[in-house]
């Protein structure tokens, strides 16, 4: 494996009996697990090719006593890692040797919904498909839906600015999110946004989605919920090859036609899919779109037919429109289940997450299969074709000498592509670990500079899930650091303060 985590501190390793014992006094009963064998659960995230077991685990239930674990932490030089349900494939959730692993999943409320303001306001346990259960039965829906809504937290999404197969049309987590309080690193517990859209001061909130738990802990979150369409259709096209199906996809756009949701897979994750949930996907084919429309039934139907007839002029070679709620469900639920069904057709895959402009699809596309045959390691695509966030599943074996090695280098190469198409690294996912030493792709050293300053603004001691997302991190001293040549400091003339 070439990616490394910083070399635990031995200092705080010395101190682990007295870092338990603290944590024992703020949270009390069941809420430390220090034994070796009860951290094995807690060593990984969705990224399962790496593991580190963490120092320990605490496990909290209120807002005081995460503030609690956080100060004691800042004034004792202790690193603290944040937890969701440990769903990110970027290793956002790997545990550190020397750090306090934070478990969120006690923070399982949902405490209000406001139905005239179209909000809820929930814990960050709460998990993503939760929040549309709770208020269904009124005719509303939570909109952005990762593959992982089952399992994954309303608080892991903001961290990583999740998307879904219907982000095309609705938006990412960022989008769909009004407010978080957040306690940072010092304990201090602050809320941004409001209930309301466009709250006024800085977008700290903005600053929050999608930062990956290096900021602050989110211990409340006041989302969007939206009122179900009055009619959802999907249909579903099948191709020769993806190249096809990806120039169908760039001119459905340019006809302006904004669907839903349009995804696409590959003849490897068409037949996993339908090997594994049994919903009719077409097998004679290279790829496959799903493509759904919602809105008032007219217009349904009429975009329908002008996603139908595009896709005739890129050579679709067939063409079924869902009938009913529960032909159009069973669609996706290929799609939903892909993940898992390529798991049953390789030991092991490895799941890349990067972004690049519509136009390029065919080309990208193109260049991963020779990627393929260079590394010989199979690749199942499965992605969100309408805003190009392609997620590549490298298929190999963890057991044969060599073959993590090849589908990490392998899948850094997809990512390269992506940067240089006019992509980048991400598109849901985030940098975490698996990108981390690929940022310096995208961003150049002073860029790289501005984003930890950010950083040290909420955490100037870094010690919120460090190795993370930065391949390089400068102390915040440095960053403020001011060149002095040959005894002159630059522009002499302007007053000091």
């Amino acid at each position: 494996m070439s990616i490394k985590m910083p070399v635990p501190d031995q200092a705080t390793l010395a101190k682990r009996t007295r870092i338990v014992a603290a944590m024992r006094s703020i949270v009390p009963g069941e809420g430390v697990i220090d034994d070796p064998d009860a951290l094995r659960p807690w060593e990984s995230d969705g990224l399962t090719a790496y593991r580190q077991p963490p120092m320990l685990v605490v496990l909290p239930e209120t807002v005081e006593q995460v503030a609690a674990v956080l100060r004691w932490c800042h004034a004792e030089g202790v690193k603290v890692v944040p937890r969701g349900s440990g769903t990110s494939l970027s290793g956002g959730a790997l545990p550190l040797a020397d750090a306090v692993l934070l478990g969120m999943g006690k923070f399982k409320k949902i405490l209000r919904i406001d139905y005239e303001d179209r909000i809820a306001v929930v814990q960050p346990g709460v998990t993503n498909l939760a929040i549309t259960q709770a208020v269904e039965g009124r005719g509303f829906y939570y909109a952005p839906d990762p593959s992982s809504q089952i399992a994954c937290s309303i608080g892991g999404n903001v961290a990583e600015n999740s998307g879904g197969v219907h982000c095309l049309k609705y938006g990412l987590t960022t989008n769909n999110v009004l407010g978080v309080e957040l306690v940072t690193m010092d304990g201090e517990i602050v809320r941004l946004g409001a209930d309301y859209p466009d709250a006024g001061g800085l977008d700290l909130l903005g600053v929050i989605v999608g930062s990956e738990g290096l900021l602050g802990v989110v211990t409340e979150v006041t989302v969007r919920i939206l009122p179900k369409p009055q009619t959802a259709r999907a249909v579903l096209l099948g191709f020769p090859d993806a190249e096809s199906a990806g120039a169908c996809v760039a001119h459905v756009i340019a006809e302006g036609i904004i669907p839903a949701g349009m995804e696409m897979m590959d003849r490897p994750a068409i037949h996993a899919a339908e090997a594994f949930v049994k919903v009719g996907y077409p097998l004679d084919v290279g790829a496959l779109l799903i493509v759904e429309v919602d809105g008032p039934a007219a217009e349904c139907d009429h975009l329908i037919d002008e996603i139908a007839r595009i896709a005739d002029a890129n050579g679709a070679t067939s063409s079924r429109i869902s009938q009913d709620e529960a032909q159009r469900v069973a669609f996706w639920a290929g799609r939903k289940a892909a993940f898992p069904a390529v798991g049953r057709i390789s030991p092991d895959y490895y799941c890349m997450d990067g972004t690049i402009p519509r136009r390029r699809l065919p080309e990208v596309l193109r260049r991963m299969e020779a990627l393929s045959q260079k590394y010989g390691l199979g690749v199942a695509n499965v992605f969100h074709a309408g805003d190009g966030n392609l997620h590549p599943l490298i298929l190999y074996d963890a057991n044969i000498p060599g073959e993590l090695d090849r589908a990490e280098e392998f899948g850094n190469d997809i990512l390269r592509l992506c940067v240089e198409v006019g992509g980048v690294l991400t598109g849901e996912h985030g940098v975490g670990i698996e990108k981390r030493d690929l940022m310096p792709e995208m961003f150049a050293p002073d860029d790289l500079a501005q984003q930890q300053r950010v950083k040290c603004a909420f955490d100037p001691e870094l010690l919120l899930n460090p190795g993370k997302v930065f391949p390089t991190l400068h102390r915040c001293a440095e960053l403020g650091r001011m060149h002095v040549h040959h005894g002159q400091l630059p522009f002499a003339d302007l007053p000091r303060f």
